[in-house]
């Protein structure tokens, strides 16, 4: 006898889900590996009208340990309102990241994780310490311990550090965009 697609879907097993593996760096910034490319790789630094300033963060696992690795995409709108977008991979070693950008419009930048074990990227924010954070719709919905998952906490005038946790006690929120 045959089995009817009935009953054939019921003994099928679902197979992994495919991540963003191990090298996903070399496919988005090549030079971060030493693949030489034809064109200046700058893609983190966003330039713009405004301040110039710095972001700067780890993105850590679930056990606390550096993922480096990682893979970060920006979104923000700079003092005029244009969007501006960039790239920055992890630090092999350390798993620092840094973007070279300008004052958002917003108080905030967006922020894209792609790292090993992700299926699908990740969505947050950094949101930089300014007066208008207890007026923020996202962030007044919030508990303040959460809350401080997306604070990017100033090192000087123009440095803001922004650490990132996949999981555990500490683990950032990410939006289901």
């Amino acid at each position: 006898m045959i089995e009817g697609p009935s009953n054939l879907a019921s003994t099928l097993k679902e197979t992994p889900s495919q991540t963003a593996g191990p090298y996903v760096h070399i496919g988005l910034t090549p030079t971060v590996a030493d693949v030489a490319m034809r064109v200046a790789d700058a893609l983190d630094v966003l330039n713009g009208a405004g301040e110039r300033m710095n972001l700067e963060g780890v993105v850590y696992d679930g056990a606390g340990a550096p993922v480096t690795d990682a893979l970060l995409e920006m979104y923000q709108l700079d003092a005029d309102g244009a969007p501006l977008w960039g790239r920055a991979a992890a630090d092999f070693e350390t798993g620092l990241f840094r973007f070279q950008t300008v004052r958002p419009a917003d108080p905030f930048v967006s922020l894209l994780i792609f790292a090993r074990g992700v299926n699908i990227h990740l969505h947050t924010r950094a949101y930089l310490q300014t007066d208008a954070l207890e007026a923020d719709p996202v962030l007044s919905q919030m508990s303040e311990d959460r809350r401080s998952t997306l604070i990017a906490q100033p090192v000087d005038a123009n440095r803001f550090r922004f650490d990132i946790h996949l999981q555990g006690p500490k683990e950032t929120i990410f939006f289901d965009v």
